[in-house]
């Protein structure tokens, strides 16, 4: 089993060149790799993301012994240490020869598929004797990640003033991204947003039958990087608590169910930022946790390992699913989520 994750800075030597590496052939001007710079050393320079990611791991491990699963679990990045190439030169001298990938990013998009695809390629591509690769599905509607942000979002709500919640609203919120690379998500378009809504609803669907109705929902966006002449996704969050302050809204949830962690964008952009933005509008504002480490998301790696292993054997598996949408494709069609700059290999794909 491999685990991969974008990565992060642990130190603040390490942040420009991270930020380097994430942004290259992007265009992103070099005023804005300073701000996101700044958000880092906020934090002293280093990101939460790596942290997480060995929490994780430790929790995946012991949910992997509790079931008898004896496989091994690696660990590699897209942008900082352990990069990719050097975790599989590791599975190859351990003996490995085929794992099954786990992807820290529940949906489709070029940035948050296709792109890991192509990582894949190049590190696979720098190993003579890499053990082959078999990405696990999204998972953005799983039962398991579903549960974890529902939880999540229950207690936020129970943190909110009795008095101000039928006024209140929930947001959730993901990564902003280019309205190009939204409108090729997935293999016909759309899926990224699509995909969120999914979720989204299934999260008030289980809500409800606990007998909690949050109201008023919406999909709201963080984190836009690029140049400002390139349309991103809309509306930002901070613009959003704008507008729902000028509603008349007194309170709002947010509920951060595009990241599967606290990662900066959750610690910086929500925590910081827009919390800054909520008092300045004297708006009462709870932010819901990420699924992180809850159980029901530890418990959805090893029920896709095992539904892919059950696939690769011939036999028919339940697939859950608890969207229309239904389970995703477990290899990508060829044009899925495509690289709108340049075509480059990628693993994991039909092309």
């Amino acid at each position: 089993m491999l685990l991969v994750s974008f990565g992060g800075p642990e130190a603040p030597e390490e942040v420009m060149p991270f930020l380097e590496r994430v942004t290259r052939g992007r265009g992103v001007p070099p005023e804005r790799l300073a701000e996101v710079a700044e958000h880092y050393h906020h934090f002293g320079g280093r990101s939460p993301i790596n942290d997480q990611n060995r929490e994780f791991i430790t929790a995946l491990r012991a949910d992997l012994d509790s079931r008898g699963i004896a496989v091994p679990v690696y660990w590699g990045n897209r942008n900082s240490a352990p990069f990719l190439a050097d975790t599989l030169a590791t599975m190859r001298d351990d003996g490995v020869t085929r794992a099954a990938v786990f992807v820290t990013s529940a949906y489709s998009s070029y940035s948050g598929c296709r792109q890991y695809r192509e990582n894949l390629a190049d590190a696979v591509a720098e190993v003579d004797g890499a053990p082959r690769l078999d990405k696990l599905r999204h998972y953005f509607d799983h039962p398991g990640f579903v549960r974890a942000n529902a939880d999540a979002l229950a207690e936020a709500w129970s943190r909110l003033p009795a008095e101000q919640r039928d006024d209140a609203v929930v947001a959730f919120v993901t990564h902003s991204i280019p309205t190009a690379m939204e409108d090729t998500a997935g293999p016909d378009g759309g899926a990224y947003t699509a995909q969120h809504r999914a979720a989204a609803d299934a999260i008030v669907t289980d809500l409800r039958t606990r007998g909690i109705d949050v109201g008023e929902v919406d999909l709201v966006f963080c984190s836009r990087s690029g140049p400002p002449h390139v349309p991103w996704l809309e509306p930002d969050v901070n613009d959003y608590l704008r507008d729902q302050h000028d509603k008349g809204t007194s309170a709002v949830v947010l509920a951060p169910i595009g990241f599967v962690s606290d990662h900066m964008e959750v610690v910086f952009d929500l925590d910081t930022e827009a919390a800054e933005t909520a008092a300045e509008l004297r708006l009462t504002l709870e932010r819901a946790a990420t699924a992180g480490t809850h159980p029901a998301f530890v418990a959805v790696v090893a029920d896709l390992l095992l539904e892919r292993a059950a696939l690769e054997r011939g036999q028919t598996p339940t697939r859950s699913a608890a969207s229309p949408l239904g389970p995703s494709h477990d290899v990508c069609p060829a044009g899925c989520c495509r690289n709108l700059r340049q075509e480059r290999p990628a693993l994991c794909g039909r092309d």
